[in-house]
């Protein structure tokens, strides 16, 4: 049975670590595989330089790619769906949307988009809508109140 204390490595996936300036038999004397002398030859002398030039390379850079927006965009709903999950006389609201599956459960708005057609009398609550879709819907026989943009 596999258990913690018996788990073991794969043979050959562990390595000896290098060990330096052991004397020059070892073939990693004197200069113990640092080159020759300088900054970087010395210890905390290779990062140093590194830093800088990474730094004047995030200096030059443009600006270009902006950033993302914290606020969530309202989710686009079609009278389509509107039109197929909701019964005559029934009230569309955010929390309705999201009890029939129609948007997600994180959602904090939505807008009802004009794309399909609406031929029951529904009224939208609390849920923002376009001109198209208004239309459409009062056109109907419903009505759209209390839009919150």
């Amino acid at each position: 049975m596999l258990q913690v204390h018996s788990i073991k490595a794969v043979k050959g996936s562990k390595h000896r670590p290098k060990r330096v300036g052991r004397g020059n038999a070892s073939g990693h004397g004197t200069m113990s595989t640092r080159g020759g002398k300088g900054q970087t030859a010395r210890s905390g002398g290779s990062r140093g330089l590194k830093m800088k030039g990474f730094k004047f390379l995030l200096q030059s850079t443009p600006k270009l790619r902006g950033f993302k927006s914290p606020l969530t965009k309202a989710a686009e709903v079609y009278l389509a769906d509107i039109e197929k999950h909701f019964v005559a006389g029934e009230t569309v609201t955010l929390e309705a949307l999201q009890k029939k599956g129609i948007v997600s459960k994180n959602i904090r708005s939505a807008k009802i988009l004009s794309t399909g057609e609406m031929k029951k009398k529904i009224i939208v609550s609390g849920v923002a809508c376009t001109k198209g879709a208004r239309a459409k819907i009062e056109a109907a026989g419903g009505e759209v109140k209390d839009v919150n943009k």
